[in-house]
């Protein structure tokens, strides 16, 4: 867990925009971390609409009042708007305070003014300040100066893979941009980096994958840029989020709200005992998740938000928690031992097969009264399973399904053998390479 607070330490101070000579640092440091492989996209790129915006880096920026500087530009990666263009002159207050940014709910505090980062075409100079600067400025002029170095810029995106016996994968990503915040995206590399180190050590069923990107951006590029093949090999995942403040943990689930990982993740909580709350997707907030549910790969979201300090100079490196970050990476653990506790089972056939069959002999009768049987439990959570199996969609573990139904691993795992011995399913078996493979059914009959 060391590495995880030495991390924070180490990359909370710089200004980690999403090209910049300090994000291009943190791209080395995370390759001496873990074997990543590194993802570039040149500068002039378009993607979706998207632009890759110019590497910027501030040189020297300050506010000075009667000749003397009142506010450094360069005190806080903050304190300069992000993509701020050149500026040097002389304004009057009222011009000043029409590029001056506050944050309303804390007057001390300086705020995160990102937008221009998406928006590289249509850019202004300004400064991020307190409320408090804003309002205590004199009337009277104001020489103001911001130097940038600006050149083209290559967007880079961060991922390490550990292959499983299986190529499905699931993925967990996290944010290595935000300049100078410590919570808000480093906090997730950090319990990314710890939870793989852990994995490391395992041979496992599924295959995982950690990505770091910077903000949307990031992701729409390394998405949309993946050969089909790896991408269609990305099973669904989570957004490793806001995960040091001493705040209680959030699980927001994906849109569908059906994934292995973020049904095994909300048990998992509830077992550790950690206090936390859940909510449907996009309930609390939206970051990356909606641009890998665009690309068709459920991602819920595990953070600590909401939290006071959230896109403010307050939300540094004193304000994580070791504990907090630890009972994440446990809680993900945990998940992903229950995860690869059993097989992971793949439907291959389409619509509903007539189980009744004698072919097939699967149905499961959950008892009716006026066929003169009392129904029991585990006839009603067998009649749940062999009714889910039609609407499986992506390989699932058979530990989860097991819970859907609340039924017992074993009686799961030997009734849905016997549907892989009629090549309606296929069953990769933990601890083993094999797996029960035959052809799908030619035609699906009703019952």
């Amino acid at each position: 867990m060391d590495t995880m607070m030495q991390l924070l330490a180490d990359l909370t101070p710089l200004n980690r925009v999403i090209c910049s000579s300090d994000y291009d640092r943190t791209i080395r440091y995370m390759k001496d971390v873990l074997p990543f492989r590194e993802l570039t996209y040149p500068p002039g790129s378009e993607y979706n609409g998207w632009r890759i915006p110019p590497s910027w880096d501030v040189k020297r920026a300050y506010i000075a009042h009667e000749g003397k500087t009142i506010y450094d530009g360069c005190h806080h990666p903050l304190a300069v708007m992000a993509l701020s263009v050149p500026f040097k002159g002389t304004v009057s207050r009222d011009e000043l305070r029409r590029h001056l940014h506050f944050d309303h709910r804390y007057p001390e505090a300086i705020p995160f003014h990102f937008r221009q980062l998406f928006r590289s075409h249509e850019r202004d100079w300004g400064f991020c300040v307190p409320k408090t600067f804003y309002d205590g400025l004199k009337d009277g002029d104001y020489d103001v100066e911001i130097e940038t170095e600006e050149a083209p810029g290559t967007l880079r995106v961060l991922d390490y893979t550990l292959q499983g016996r299986s190529s499905t994968t699931i993925v967990f990503g996290a944010n290595l941009d935000h300049p100078g915040v410590a919570n808000d995206g480093l906090s997730g590399v950090a319990v990314g980096v710890a939870l793989f180190e852990a994995l490391s050590k395992r041979q496992t069923n599924f295959s995982y994958r950690l990505v770091l990107a910077p903000g949307i951006l990031g992701n729409e590029y390394y998405l949309g840029h993946l050969p089909t093949e790896e991408r269609e090999a990305l099973l669904e995942g989570v957004m490793l989020e806001m995960l040091g403040s001493p705040t209680e943990l959030a699980l927001q689930f994906s849109r569908e709200h059906k994934a292995n990982i973020e049904l095994s993740l909300a048990d998992a909580l509830v077992e550790k005992g950690y206090q936390h709350h859940t909510g449907e997707f996009a309930s609390a907030l939206i970051n990356d998740e909606y641009i890998w549910e665009a690309y068709d790969i459920p991602m819920a979201s595990l953070s600590r938000y909401p939290y006071p300090e959230y896109h403010t100079d307050l939300d540094t490196y004193d304000l994580i928690d070791r504990t907090c970050l630890e009972e994440a990476v446990n809680a993900l653990i945990h998940a992903i031992d229950t995860l690869e506790s059993s097989a992971i089972v793949s439907k291959r056939f389409i619509g509903n097969i007539c189980l009744s069959n004698p072919d097939y002999n699967l149905y499961i009768d959950p008892g009716q009264v006026a066929f003169g049987d009392i129904p029991d439990e585990t006839r009603r959570g067998m009649r749940k399973l062999m009714e889910l199996m039609p609407t499986i969609s992506r390989p699932t573990s058979v530990a989860v399904l097991a819970r859907r139904v609340g039924l017992p691993v074993a009686m799961v795992e030997d009734y849905l053998a016997k549907w892989a011995q009629h090549g309606l399913v296929e069953m990769t078996n933990t601890g083993t390479d094999e797996t029960e493979s035959v052809e799908q059914p030619s035609a699906s009959l009703t019952r």
